[in-house]
């Protein structure tokens, strides 16, 4: 068993025959520093998420799960903990990009927007205040950085990259997804105001979604009930954890010793609140 991957909260196992384990620890990050206290179950709620929307996804687009239970996993999976936090999934040749879908005006895309700087290959037939819905959800790729922040690109370079065909196959899988999930979480009080998705391909070349699905890790879950235009929503993700560090003056600090017990508490909660109104489940 060979540990290929420790990323700042999943660590990825290669079993050698075609497949990998992937454990979501309860590692938190914020402004590109892993933070030293865990947030507990974070790692089982980022779990159950992706696993829900594999399943809910699956007519759109095949992805990577083979299982989840821990009887399917190399023995020394099959420990108490690991239960809930492990997957076992099939191996991809994974595609260089991040593919974020943005169906609402706020975040990056909102500051180049107000410093006159849209995103090459993106028009806007109109003006949007903050937190406003898009007319239609947009594609913005970016390449996936070994180090430091990602860049962003356009639709169009990534098309002579990876080819036109399988990069517009990519767009519209990401929006038909998007779209799915959007109309769930909606009817549940969610906004999913932006995410992001990774692809990759199998050893027949099929499109295969794979990584995490819409969790609060990767995306702007906001609440419904208190969504306002114009305004910055209040989120079920970890902004409050960066909010309470930009308080403190802590934001990208990497000599941080811990995190108070009470924002370690919240912090969970809102992760386990995402949970219940999207899966429909209690805590673990």
């Amino acid at each position: 068993m060979k540990k290929i991957i420790s990323g700042k909260v999943r660590e990825v196992y290669d079993v050698e025959n075609g497949t990998m384990v992937i454990v979501t620890t309860d590692r938190i990050s914020a402004f590109d520093v892993i933070l030293p206290t865990m947030i507990t179950d974070k790692g089982k709620v980022l779990n159950a998420l992706s696993n829900f929307w594999f399943d809910y996804t699956k007519d759109i687009v095949k992805n990577h799960m083979i299982s989840s239970n821990l009887s399917d996993m190399p023995a020394e999976f099959q420990k108490p903990e690991y239960e809930g936090r492990t997957i076992l999934v099939k191996k991809l040749k994974m595609l260089p990009y991040e593919i974020i879908v943005r169906g609402y005006m706020f975040g990056s895309m909102y500051e180049a927007v107000q410093a006159g700087k849209v995103p090459e290959g993106i028009t806007f037939n109109r003006s949007y205040q903050l937190a406003e819905k898009l007319d239609t959800p947009i594609v913005t790729p970016s390449t996936k950085a070994k180090e430091g922040h990602d860049i962003n690109v356009s639709l169009d370079y990534m098309k002579k990259d990876i080819g036109e065909a399988l990069a517009t196959k990519i767009e519209k899988t990401a929006i038909a997804i998007y779209n799915k999930c959007y109309e769930h979480a909606y009817k549940n009080g969610i906004i999913i105001a932006d995410t992001k998705f990774e692809f990759g391909l199998d050893e027949n070349g099929e499109l295969i979604l794979g990584d995490e699905v819409l969790t609060p890790d990767s995306s702007r879950f906001w609440n419904k009930d208190t969504y306002t235009i114009g305004t910055s929503p209040n989120s079920y993700d970890k902004q409050f954890i960066r909010d309470w560090l930009k308080q403190n003056n802590l934001a990208g600090d990497p000599s941080i010793k811990s995190i108070p017990a009470e924002v370690v508490q919240k912090t969970s909660d809102i992760y386990h609140e995402c949970q219940k109104r999207i899966c429909g489940t209690a805590r673990n």
